[in-house]
């Protein structure tokens, strides 16, 4: 999987290891972490643009 990270288009945002420690007691299927990936890749994307439609170059908790 990680392979994939330095190829294609995620940036690899996701720490596998924090994701499992942080929800424990569960399994996760093999491409949920590409999907989760992409779900936080897009938020921080929609927060610069907000941000940036705003004026600013700093990106705050608002913007999310």
């Amino acid at each position: 999987m990680k392979k994939q990270y330095l190829q294609g288009d995620l940036m690899g945002l996701i720490v596998r290891s924090k994701v499992k420690s942080t929800v424990k007691g569960m399994r996760f299927a093999g491409d949920f972490y590409k999907a989760l990936d992409k779900k936080v890749e897009d938020i921080l994307r929609d927060a610069a643009k907000r941000a940036k439609d705003n004026g600013r170059a700093t990106v705050r908790p608002c913007d999310l």
